[in-house]
């Protein structure tokens, strides 16, 4: 029987007992998809460094006895301005993959952005749960191919369709290299040339053909962002695919202040790249951008206690989220701007945990 919140209430009292618990249940091979990123992880690191670097500049004697740390996506509310990333291959961390992903996005009232590479699939995971969804491809086909998952997205309900961007090469990830571990989804990929051979003209093709909002993730730079608002995109997605495509790019919080500038309003704007505690995602929210993915993240909580454990990971997310709106002197995020932020030093060294300086202590009663 899955554990109720209120067990895992009692188990899970801080985002890094969820860690440590995804590490221990999953294989090596498995952790080391899960946290890796490519050639030598710089970006993997830059992400948590552009987060690191930015400072608080709080505001005292604001009534801030009423909190509300929900959002509008889509016009839908949602309680937190959090998805789920698509990730590829979720059934490594749990057999249902996204379908637990789905109902444990669903019950904490965010949307999911589901990979076209995990199980089990688009109509599935459409089944499983009735919250807010986005579709996201890797283009493997040609133009029929995209139009038939546009139009099954359409009709399984999806909010909005997300295109990828930015992988037209594979990259080296040097931990999955090491284990000798090939992911299910590259086991099963082909047409590749495909997805190196997309442009704008597909991009312009696609908002010409379908209704649907287009997300295109995988945006890195002001000049693609504004091609991308051009083109009548709806969502611009600042990512560098976590720090597992591009060796040595930029951190995305660091990037994203010159998105922002080219959007100028045009598109709403969504980042990830190493988010994985409540401040993160009010930094982000404070630089302009409207929606938070964490991936990694919730990962953990997934592989830890599938779709209770991905819920539980965003209720203690979300209680984070509301102590640093308070502590900033906000009552909601619309209050937010860059007065609350100021550049600093970071104080640790960037890696892909260096959010979780406990990870190694025990977990609750085991202490």
């Amino acid at each position: 029987m899955a554990p109720n919140e209120t067990e895992l209430g009692e188990r899970y009292q801080a985002l890094h007992e969820l860690v440590k618990a995804a590490e221990r249940k999953l294989p090596r091979n498995s952790w080391g998809y899960l946290v890796g990123g490519t050639e030598t992880e710089t970006t993997v690191a830059r992400n948590r460094q552009a987060l690191d670097s930015v400072a608080f500049r709080p505001r005292v004697l604001r009534d801030v006895s009423t909190i509300d740390t929900s959002s509008v996506f889509l016009g839908k509310t949602i309680s937190l301005p959090v998805a789920l990333a698509p990730i590829g291959s979720l059934e490594t961390f749990d057999p249902e993959g996204g379908a637990a992903a789905a109902r444990g996005a669903a019950e904490a009232g965010v949307p999911l952005i589901l990979s076209s590479v995990t199980h089990p699939g688009l109509e599935a995971v459409a089944k499983a749960a009735d919250g807010p969804k986005i579709f996201q491809l890797y283009v493997r086909g040609d133009d029929a191919f995209v139009d038939d998952y546009a139009s099954r997205a359409i009709d399984n309900g999806y909010d909005a369709f997300c295109i990828t961007v930015d992988t037209a090469v594979y990259s080296r990830r040097e931990r999955d290299i090491a284990n000798r571990f090939v992911k299910p989804w590259r086991q099963r990929a082909h047409g590749q040339n495909f997805q190196a051979a997309l442009s704008w003209d597909d991009i312009k093709r696609f908002k010409d053909k379908h209704a649907i909002p287009l997300m295109l993730k995988g945006i890195a730079t002001a000049e693609d962002a504004a091609l991308a608002c051009s083109h009548g995109v709806e969502f611009v997605y600042v990512s560098n695919h976590g720090g597992r495509q591009l060796d040595h790019g930029r951190g995305t919080l660091a990037l994203l202040p010159e998105v922002v500038a080219a959007v100028r309003g045009r598109a709403k704007i969504v980042i990830d790249g190493g988010f994985s505690r409540g401040t993160d995602i009010v930094k982000a929210i404070a630089l302009g951008a409207d929606l938070v993915a964490i991936g990694r993240l919730f990962c953990y909580g997934l592989a830890a206690e599938g779709a209770a454990g991905v819920a539980h990971m965003l209720s203690l997310l979300g209680e984070e989220v509301m102590i640093a709106l308070g502590l900033l002197g906000v009552r909601r995020f619309a209050e937010l701007d860059t007065t609350y932020l100021h550049p600093a030093p970071p104080v640790v060294d960037p890696h892909v945990h260096s959010a979780f300086p406990l990870r190694d202590w025990p977990i609750g009663s085991e202490a």
